[in-house]
């Protein structure tokens, strides 16, 4: 990262080496004319890294991300830097609910459901759905009765950095 002129911004797509459950990962690399970069993974939608300038100009990684997309799959903190959901918190014992009927999620903290599951957001391939120069736009729609929730469920996210 962080190779070109100062003033060369844009976006770049790179394989991220790897497939899950037979999609493609993709890393975007996103790039200002001040040369800061921000790294999106279509996995989870990580952000892998942030990279800015210090005083002395000496570019760094201002997150704790991770270096390639084994890290992002196997990491012991799997909700560092990723999209979380269908729901984002714990709901207790796994259950819920809706218009008098109880739906039971999977439960993947003792006995309750964390930030979507051992399946959530976090880790599902992404689709990108539009990209430009200063931003990627990816897309992910949960089916009927992923993770035990009801209803279909698409979702956006833009990563932008102007």
């Amino acid at each position: 990262m962080n190779t070109e002129p100062a003033n060369k911004c844009g976006l770049k797509r790179e394989d991220f080496q790897t497939t899950v459950n037979g999609k493609k990962t993709d890393l975007f690399v996103l790039r200002n004319k001040q040369g800061n970069e921000v790294a999106v993974t279509n996995y989870g939608g990580a952000v892998v890294a942030i990279m800015m300038p210090d005083k002395d100009g000496n570019y760094a990684n201002l997150i704790q991300g991770h270096d390639n997309i084994q890290d992002v799959i196997n990491s012991p903190e799997p909700f560092l830097s990723v999209l979380i959901g269908r729901y984002g918190n714990r709901i207790k014992e796994g259950k819920f609910i809706l218009h008098g009927k109880e739906y039971q999620l999977a439960c993947n903290d003792g006995p309750n459901h964390l930030h979507g599951g051992p399946t959530g957001f976090h880790t599902k391939v992404w689709d990108a759905t539009r990209m430009s120069d200063s931003a990627v736009v990816l897309k992910y729609t949960s089916p009927y009765g992923e993770e035990g929730f009801t209803g279909e469920l698409t979702v956006w996210v833009a990563y932008t950095l102007t």
